[in-house]
């Protein structure tokens, strides 16, 4: 068997790769555009494409891609083969610098919320040489940013990497107050990915879940998530040899999978991966869920990344850690004594400023239908943005705002008995389960996006946001005589004025909805009520500010969300309708015929046969079926015209307002059906089937 190590990155054309590969001067130029996030030269371009194509054609591949990220939430590719005809029925592997720096793909056929006319077809991919390139399915892809004809982006990656420059930007200015002089300052992200695995041919029998990623309908199992055995429990060896398999696919691929475990539901499961540079570490995460369904395909599985793929049980979010590097420290590492340490607090206050700043603009990146129905239960956090920093930093600031000296208190350690246990040291602070965005050491973590949500837009708007920040601390700080006095004079004025996001306690809570309203936070709890607030004028002033979008961009994108949330709502909505007109109605019919016929067949076998019970169930059932009759009319109506509103933010609302309660009311009449109907004649898997028959 081999090392881990041996095949980890072998089919990236990484570093080591580079190095071996191309001549030495190539190679340093390429290297110095890396590092310092410039433009290549182009003079290198033709010699880094041949040694990649090279490279990839001696691990198999046939085509390259250029492999980018629409505004659809899912990567693309467009796939080109190697072979160039040369005449005389022979061809050659061939793969130029032009072709490697730059694709074409069709702009108007993904969304661009009208930046793009149907006949104007022509858009750019344009390589980007900081994330390598790599080998999947016999495919060299290379990742890159996607734009239209006219220049305007139509991808995540183009915004994160602006992001990024105006971040490095910002953070410089700091550092150079401190005496320091970073070459590059930039944001580093780790992700928590959490899914459902469930069989795929019990998910193939619920059209539920093959056309919208949750189940509509389903009655409460006996067992759920109660007992609180599956977290971090025994994997299953099913599980755990699909788990083997997707670290090893993951690692050839130089994913740096970590951490996993059991989730805290049953079924739900979460993977780690290590920190790296944010646009990185965001196309890693987009690998790791392609690799994730491929995998559980062979293994017979089906992998769910919606946000509450079951109903009254834990939900999958997509734990966005970010912090910030200069690649040789941490710039949020507190230090042993971080009352003492300036530069930790005002980068520390920079974020706390910004995300209350913004807490609007930062809510409304993980908005979507889906994740309205996760937010604010089962260890998803509200939709009120706040900032959790435990007690230690919140001790640390209130002395500071007091203008008091700060008595530091010795954690301690825990002893724990036993004799054979050592004694540890405790942490200064606990953590968080609730908070939407909380610091966890040298970092901090948003809590708040799902599991399929793509990361770049969210570190897109972080990275811009603690940008603005940095902006304005450095505008006051810069040509200060007395830096120490006006910088102490800065970090005491933020904690005053920003103490209103810090959150410690517990955000379920229904008086920290009465409090966050008393603070004036923002609480929008579904996404047709937060996107439209991308479009609010201090939100499109800091993008447009930093160069991160154009007001055209903006006013696209938001397009874009809230057309995806009235179409998603839609689909669910006819899916519903499907499975209650087509199988559910039927089949509680069926049942009442049945019952109807025992009654008939008992009285006439014995005329002192009461049938007492067939009639109470069959009084029941015949109840229920015509309030499910009549439920499924009002969801018809609802949808037919909510799907009649011309414009985009009231169609939102529309949906909102009243196609999804008429959803719920139908499945709770569903759902009590299932109850009662026998198991043979239910026409979809239960929840106990889908959730422990893996």
């Amino acid at each position: 068997m081999s090392r881990i190590s041996e095949s980890y990155g072998s089919m990236v054309f990484n570093d080591a790769v580079m190095r071996e590969r191309l001549p030495a001067k190539v190679y340093a130029s390429l290297k110095k555009s890396i590092d310092e996030a410039k433009a290549i030269d182009p003079s290198i371009a033709d010699a880094v494409a041949d040694a990649m194509k090279e490279w990839a054609t001696e691990h198999g591949a046939t085509h390259y891609s250029h492999w980018f990220q629409p505004l659809s939430g899912v990567t693309a590719e467009k796939h080109e083969s190697f072979i160039t005809p040369v005449g005389g029925g022979a061809a050659i592997d061939k793969f130029s610098g032009h072709a490697l720096v730059q694709g074409e793909a069709d702009a108007s056929s993904f969304p661009s919320g009208g930046l793009r006319a149907t006949f104007e077809a022509r858009g750019y991919t344009v390589w980007d040489p900081t994330s390598f390139a790599f080998i999947k399915d016999r495919t060299l892809c290379i990742p890159t940013a996607f734009c239209s004809y006219s220049g305007e982006a139509l991808d995540e990656k183009t915004p994160l990497l602006r992001s990024m420059r105006a971040l490095d930007k910002q953070a410089r200015r700091i550092l150079k107050l401190f005496g320091g002089d970073a070459k590059r300052v930039f944001p580093t992200t780790g992700a928590e990915q959490e899914y459902f695995l469930v069989d795929r041919n019990t998910y193939n029998k619920r059209i539920d879940l093959v056309y919208t990623g949750r189940t509509l309908l389903g009655a409460r199992p006996p067992k759920g998530q109660e007992l609180e055995d599956h977290y971090s429990g025994r994997l299953r060896l099913r599980v755990a040899s699909y788990m083997h398999d997707l670290d090893e696919a993951l690692w050839q691929l130089g994913v740096p999978a970590k951490t996993e475990h059991n989730e805290a539901a049953p079924a739900q499961h979460e993977l780690a991966c290590v920190f790296d540079t944010s646009n990185v570490a965001c196309d890693d995460n987009h690998l790791v869920m392609e690799v994730m369904r491929r995998v559980a395909k062979e293994h017979g599985l089906t992998c769910l990344f919606h946000e509450k793929p079951f109903a009254a049980m834990n939900g999958s979010g997509k734990h966005l850690n970010w912090s910030l590097s200069t690649g040789d420290a941490n710039l949020l590492d507190p230090g042993s004594t971080p009352e003492e340490n300036a530069q930790f607090l005002t980068f520390f206050c920079a974020v706390i400023k910004a995300v209350d700043d913004y807490q609007d603009l930062l809510r409304l990146t993980v908005a979507s239908s889906g994740n309205d129905h996760r937010l604010g239960a089962q260890e998803a956090p509200p939709a009120i943005v706040s900032v959790y920093i435990g007690s230690e930093l919140d001790d640390i600031l209130s002395s500071i705002e007091a203008g008091q000296h700060y008595a530091k208190k010795d954690a301690g350690f825990l002893g724990l008995g036993g004799g054979v246990l050592p004694s540890i040291p405790r942490d200064s602070t606990d953590r968080n389960r609730t908070s939407p965005f909380a610091f966890t050491g040298n970092r901090f973590e948003f809590r708040m996006p799902g599991a399929p949500l793509a990361l770049a837009g969210a570190c897109t708007v972080i990275n811009t946001i603690v940008a603005e920040a940095l902006a304005q601390f450095a505008d006051e700080l810069e040509g200060k005589k007395d830096f120490e006095k006006a910088l102490g004079a800065l970090i005491k004025r933020t904690i005053r004025d920003h103490r209103r996001i810090i959150f410690n306690g517990n955000g379920y809570g229904a008086a920290w909805v009465q409090e966050a309203k008393r603070r004036g936070l923002s609480n929008l709890t579904t996404a047709a009520d937060a996107i439209p607030h991308l479009l609010d004028r201090k939100n499109v002033g800091v993008l447009t500010k930093h160069g991160i979008y154009t007001e055209a961009e903006l006013t696209s994108r938001c397009e874009i969300m809230l057309d995806s949330y009235c179409k998603t709502v839609a689909i669910e909505a006819a899916t519903m309708l499907e499975m209650v007109k087509r199988d559910v109605l039927p089949a509680v019919i069926e049942f009442s015929r049945r019952l109807a016929e025992t009654i008939t067949l008992k009285k006439a076998a014995s005329e002192a046969a009461l049938a007492s019970t067939e009639k109470a169930l069959l009084g029941d059932v015949s109840a229920l079926t015509d309030e499910l009759y009549k439920r499924m009319r009002v969801l018809e109506r609802a949808a037919d015209d909510a799907a009649a509103v011309e414009n985009e933010e009231k169609r939102a609302q529309a949906y909102k307002e009243n196609v999804v309660p008429a959803m719920e009311k139908l499945r709770e009449t569903a759902d009590r059906l299932e109850t009662v109907t026998p198991s043979p004649l239910w026409p979809f898997p239960s929840y106990g089937t889908l959730l422990y028959m893996v």
